[in-house]
């Protein structure tokens, strides 16, 4: 399908790796420019196309408006912000056994890295899509939002401000053009899963399994994913690409779901 995507600039954040990569990847297939931001590169330097990477870290909170600075002085202009970056901030590691694992510092990184990076972006970038007469923010949220999980509390309370704000920026700058859309992915198979100390691995000790066990059928059965596997960031990557194209136009403030069937709730 032709998403009309070919010269639009899009920025992208946590584009190294597991869905950013992917969504990078797909962006730039479908003709956009895309400036990626990562704190490495990752593997970024395998993609064709037109690709900006930008050497950021998140936690900063100058970091959101460099990153659109950067597409602008690169690309002239921004019409595209995919506020993918989020899980656990550098040096946490989920899933916790407890909610009483995590401590203030804890829930402080999650709050900064999960929410605050992308109030910061959006705010440095609706100047920039206003003056290209509009254009479309999607935010990737997670299925923990919705679907509470003692071992990622921090987290899922998190993402699910991040279905709130989305919301309110949707109802506040939809008359202006603006576009914005939340992807809540389940269990993607990335590198937070699949990483040595990665939450597979965090799951085996927890379960007296081993990895590849909890990857093919643990994970999904504890899940109670309809379809039996992990979802691959491809997956993800192809919806993030229909909201930000052009054929969404009459879709804001809306929430869609990759998940394998794990949410159950109407």
């Amino acid at each position: 399908m032709e998403l009309n995507l070919i010269g639009r600039v899009a920025v992208v954040t946590g584009a190294s790796k597991g869905i950013g990569l992917a969504v990078t990847h797909t962006l730039l297939a479908e003709g956009a420019r895309v400036v990626a931001v990562s704190r490495t590169a990752g593997d970024l330097a395998g993609l064709a196309g037109d690709l900006r990477h930008v050497a950021l870290d998140l936690m900063d909170p100058a970091a959101p408006e460099r990153a659109i600075e950067a597409a602008v002085d690169a690309f002239g202009g921004v019409d595209v912000v995919v506020n993918n970056a989020g899980g656990p901030p550098p040096g946490i590691r989920l899933p916790r056994g407890s909610f009483l694992d995590a401590a203030d510092a804890d829930w402080q990184a999650m709050v900064e890295f999960n929410l605050f990076s992308v109030v910061r972006l959006v705010r440095a970038a609706i100047p920039h899509l206003l003056a290209r007469g509009g254009g479309s923010i999607v935010n990737v949220a997670t299925t923990l939002a919705r679907q509470p999980a003692p071992m990622s509390a921090d987290y899922g309370a998190v993402k699910a401000a991040v279905l709130n704000l989305s919301k309110v920026l949707s109802e506040e700058f939809g008359g202006q053009g603006i576009r914005v859309n939340t992807v809540s992915p389940g269990a993607v198979r990335t590198p937070w899963w699949t990483d040595a100390g990665g939450a597979a691995d965090r799951i085996a000790d927890m379960a007296g399994s081993d990895r590849d066990t909890v990857l093919t059928t643990l994970a999904p059965r504890m899940m109670n994913m309809v379809t039996g596997r992990l979802v691959e960031p491809r997956e993800v990557a192809d919806v993030v690409a229909f909201l930000a194209s052009p054929l969404s136009a009459s879709t804001t403030g809306a929430e869609f779901v990759v998940d394998g069937g794990f949410l159950k709730s109407l």
